[in-house]
């Protein structure tokens, strides 16, 4: 039985893409945007700091996914989730001063974060919304002394997020 070119190559190019991409799943580095398990932010003190601390991780196997920039923050994605922003002084005033976050998915950003308030607000802390941080940004952040220094975010799935200006 003889089998058509064609067919030969279209096997062998799946082949070794689902080769390529096994690889790619295997070593941490997930060319897609599924699952989106959230993030972890960490606040550089300048963008000068954010690259210098972005280079080290990268020394370290944690290699960069892409950026995402807004005019209010300056962050770097990497492959793992976590995020290394630089936040502009409004910005960190709007949420408290807090530097750190917690980056959790949800399909309502708001609606996720007022029932994370409540929630936290039934266990004793506070527990306080805060909208529009980033204009354009579908983000709600949750204010509470739970955490020190810190706040957990409520946002829409990586893919229905807008565009980055960089």
């Amino acid at each position: 039985m003889r089998l058509p070119k064609w067919l030969l190559i279209v096997v062998g190019v799946y082949l070794v893409g689902l080769t390529a991409w096994s690889f790619l799943l295997a070593t941490g580095r997930n060319p897609l945007p599924f699952p989106d398990p959230g993030s972890r932010i960490f606040a550089a003190s300048s963008v000068e700091g954010r690259d210098a601390v972005v280079a080290l991780l990268e020394q370290h196997g944690l290699k960069e996914r892409l950026q995402a920039n807004t005019p209010g923050v300056s962050r770097t994605i990497l492959m793992d989730g976590t995020i290394i922003n630089h936040s502009s002084p409004e910005v960190v005033s709007k949420v408290g001063g807090a530097t750190g976050c917690i980056g959790l998915v949800a399909d309502d950003p708001a609606a996720a974060a007022q029932k994370a308030a409540a929630f936290l607000k039934s266990r004793g802390f506070t527990g306080d919304v805060v909208l529009d941080v980033e204009p354009g940004m579908p983000i709600a952040f949750v204010l509470t002394n739970a955490l020190s220094g810190n706040c957990i975010n409520f946002r829409r799935h990586v893919i229905h997020m807008p565009r980055p200006d960089s």
